[in-house]
């Protein structure tokens, strides 16, 4: 019953339903009174009165209770067809009819709107807590490239004669740099909300991965730490058709993360394949790993792996995540073997006949 009714239909259709179910329910034990008699017809109702308690407001409940009592005291109790009751222990059991199946409406009733209290407190905690946690990762993450903007901008304005060519190009790299990690920061929470809002729509089209994954890495700022990204073309790879600009984010975000959070000068590689209707991509490095217990936790949203350095809002992969699952495809984190992380992403796709044709 509760799943059927999982939306909550209106008053007058839980009117009508609670009438219909009871008048039912009595007309299968009347056809089959010999059989359960009115002991087991009465068991039976108070069974209807308990699962419409679980889905329907009081009112309706309480009017299938008192109907049930009326039916079972008329068509069941005898003697029969009429609301008079001889026997005693007969008086008892209507009696004890009617107080189990009014308790039982009420205290259902009462324990549903307990645990809706209970649940929209605990969303409004979650709320609250991921409210703060957003606040104190984009303090810093939004606060940070902001700051180098302006102060740039004003080293610039107040020294504009004093600047040689060189310092005044250092000055434009770093507001460069900043600003497009704003604009990543800035991403993240947009592509954040289209997902949790299901807004988002793919744009289907035709892709060469060679090229995407060679845009992604001339985006990525690699002059900090000096890693050394691998990744060699595919000869082999057909065209396939993917949103281009999610996929862009998906590698974007994976390969940023590994830049951060491996040690300086560590080698991250990009493979990738196609199998099969089925494009794989996996990305691994030779950096630290993740601790085991944290594994299950890394694709949650602002989640972080404890005692990072600060940086990044811990959006990234649960971005990725929600975009790789919207191509249907799927995305698994696990350490590396010997040493490092890896990423394993599997996405169903349609290939260009024409290109498989070249290929073979």
């Amino acid at each position: 019953m509760k799943k059927i009714f999982k939306e909550k239909p209106s008053l007058s259709i839980q009117y009508k339903t609670s009438f219909l179910l009871v008048l039912v329910v009595a007309l299968v034990a009347f056809l089959t009174q010999k059989v359960i008699g009115y002991i087991g017809t009465a068991l039976l109702l108070l069974v209807v009165v308990s699962l419409l308690a679980i889905t329907f407001e009081i009112m309706p409940v309480l009017l299938s209770a008192i109907l049930s009592a009326l039916v079972l005291n008329f068509f069941f109790i005898p003697p029969l067809y009429t609301f008079h009751i001889d026997n005693s222990e007969d008086i008892l059991l209507f009696l004890m009819f009617i107080v189990i199946a009014l308790i039982n409406a009420v205290l259902t009733n009462k324990i549903r709107k307990a645990e809706k209290t209970a649940r929209d407190k605990e969303e409004k905690e979650n709320s609250i807590r991921l409210y703060n946690t957003l606040l104190n990762s984009l303090s810093h993450e939004l606060r940070t490239p902001i700051s180098t903007i302006l102060g740039a901008v004003d080293i610039i304005k107040e020294n504009r004669d004093k600047l040689s060519a060189k310092q005044r190009d250092e000055l434009l790299t770093e507001i460069g740099t900043a600003s497009i990690r704003l604009n990543h920061q800035v991403d993240n929470l947009l592509n954040m909300n289209r997902l949790e809002t299901g807004m988002l729509k793919l744009k289907l089209d035709w892709c060469d991965i060679n090229e995407l994954i060679y845009s992604v890495i001339q985006k990525l700022d690699l002059t900090t730490k000096k890693n050394n990204l691998k990744f060699k073309d595919n000869d082999q790879l057909p065209l396939i058709k993917l949103d281009s600009g999610l996929m862009e984010h998906v590698f974007y975000n994976i390969l940023n993360n590994a830049i951060l959070y491996t040690p300086e000068y560590s080698t991250i590689t990009i493979d990738v394949s196609y199998n099969d209707g089925t494009l794989i991509i996996v990305i691994f490095d030779d950096g630290n790993g993740f601790p085991e217990s944290e594994i299950p936790f890394l694709f949650e949203k602002f989640y972080r792996l404890p005692n990072t350095k600060t940086g990044g809002s811990g959006l990234g992969l649960s971005i990725s995540k929600g975009y790789i699952e919207a191509h249907n495809g799927t995305i698994v984190a696990e350490n590396n073997i010997p040493i490092g992380a890896k990423f394993s992403i599997n996405i169903p796709v349609e290939s260009s006949f024409i290109n498989n044709l070249k290929n073979e």
